[in-house]
């Protein structure tokens, strides 16, 4: 019998393209050193009949709906994250830095689903049995429906999934399939892995929670369409000192894609949070110049989130711009429009902003907050502690309108606020809450200010 011919290809980690030698720059996705390289061997013929498995196209009148119901998985802010529970027959991609608490988040969703009628396997590529056993006697968890397996080769973790509803892989960068050359974690071994999983969930109806890796970028680790396969993608941050964790939801095929799920870390298990006013906000709020309060919304849920400023002299010909869970340029932009609009500038100083807790702010209605707390580092004055803005800002430094005003109002009233700063053209529609706080219109942020800091 012939030997086949191995040969050395070089693939790009982010986008999969290929090419016979290293190049420094991808010439498809644009990344520079992306291309690691993988030794590739003729694929084994396929046993698919396509002609027995071919499926003629429907027109949209004559297809039906398919119905699904969600699981529950018995800690309420990581249904929150997932659109309202776990669809039947998905797969789940969660990725995070080691000791995060991605293990520990899954083996409590794995006893919850497993003693509530689910029968859950757990195959573990990176612990061994005996571990998973004591973390889950940590946890105080039991269940005679739930399964533990030590296996890195994938083909044997297919072949006795048949019996389960729920099978969780830790993780995925650890499998290989063996009709494949390369190593485990490779970037062909990790697209093939995630595509085998993809037909067996989807054909059998299996639900696949899978861990991921995550480079020290903070992006996870493999070429990009391992994502792209998935139907929710999940990343797990926080520092692994703190106690608070934040899930965030960058993809979701069932639900929305900007969820954010806030969890504590104790010695007894993980667990979400309701209240988040202790980890979004100050205790000391209102003593210092530079912050203010803005509600944002994450999802479909509303996060009041206090914005810290600081203003330092630069020491270098070209000052500093530092923002933490803030676009860059949006702050450079922010910084622009104050300097043009409203007279103050910042061409010496060296400026750095800070969203507390670690979340990030992306959508457009942080912008008036911004400046507001730009302008009060910049004065020297203190915001009142019992005010909260929130608009999006033009280059003219016109204040726009945003959506769900009426939201972010509610959640203030619950948080306290006695004064709100927003756009005139959300002041419409809003006259049941003018006797339970106070609304002030504005139009251009340098009125804003006069009226912030009259």
């Amino acid at each position: 019998m012939a030997k086949t011919k191995s040969s050395s290809i070089f693939v790009c980690s982010e986008c999969g393209a290929t090419s016979p030698q290293w190049i420094g720059k991808c010439p498809s996705c644009l990344k520079f050193n992306s291309y690691v390289e993988e030794i590739s061997s003729p694929e084994p013929q396929s046993s698919f009949n396509a002609v027995s498995n071919f499926q003629k196209p429907l027109p949209l009148s004559k297809i039906t709906f398919e119905k699904f119901f969600r699981l529950k998985s018995g800690i309420d802010e990581f249904d929150t994250v997932l659109g309202g529970g776990i669809v039947p027959g998905s797969l789940i991609l969660i990725g995070g830095d080691p000791g995060i608490g991605k293990s520990t988040l899954l083996t409590q969703t794995a006893a919850y689903l497993s003693n509530n009628g689910s029968k859950v396997l757990y195959a573990s590529a990176e612990e061994s049995c005996s571990q998973v056993k004591l973390r889950t006697k940590r946890l105080g968890l039991e269940s005679d429906n739930l399964f533990i397996m030590n296996e890195t080769c994938l083909d044997n973790i297919i072949n006795v999934i048949d019996d389960y509803n729920v099978v969780i892989i830790d993780s995925i960068q650890a499998v290989y399939l063996s009709a494949m050359s390369s190593a485990a974690g490779s970037v062909g071994q990790v697209r093939e892995c995630a595509a085998s999983l993809m037909r067996v969930a989807k054909s059998k109806n299996i639900t696949f929670f899978i861990v991921g890796h995550v480079t020290k970028e903070g992006s996870l680790a493999g070429p990009k369409i391992l994502e792209h396969i998935m139907d929710t993608v999940l990343y797990f941050e926080g520092e692994t000192e703190n106690n608070y964790k934040l899930l965030r939801a960058v993809k979701n095929r069932f639900g929305s894609a900007m969820e954010v799920g806030v969890f504590e870390m104790t010695s007894n298990g993980i667990y979400g949070v309701k209240d988040y006013s202790g980890i979004f906000i100050s205790e000391n709020h209102g003593n210092n110049a530079g912050t203010i309060i803005t509600p944002s919304i994450s999802g479909n849920r509303c996060v009041p989130v206090e914005i810290q400023t600081l203003l330092a002299k630069t020491i270098y010909g070209m000052p500093r711009r530092m923002p933490l869970g803030i676009d860059y340029n949006k702050l450079v932009l922010m910084l622009a429009v104050l300097e043009k609009r409203c007279g103050i500038p910042f061409y010496n100083s060296d400026v750095y902003i800070n969203a507390m807790g670690g979340i990030k702010l992306n959508e457009p209605s942080v912008d008036l907050a911004i400046i507001m707390a730009l302008a009060s580092a910049y004065k020297g004055i203190s915001t009142d502690k019992y005010t909260a803005v929130f608009g999006e800002v033009g280059l003219t430094g016109e204040v726009r309108a945003v959506n769900y005003a009426e939201k972010r109002i509610q959640e203030c009233i619950k948080l306290g606020v006695k004064t709100i700063l927003l756009p005139s053209k959300n002041l419409k529609g809003l006259e049941n809450y003018k006797e339970k706080i106070e609304l002030i219109p504005v139009s251009y942020c340098n009125k804003a200010i006069d009226i912030m800091f009259k």
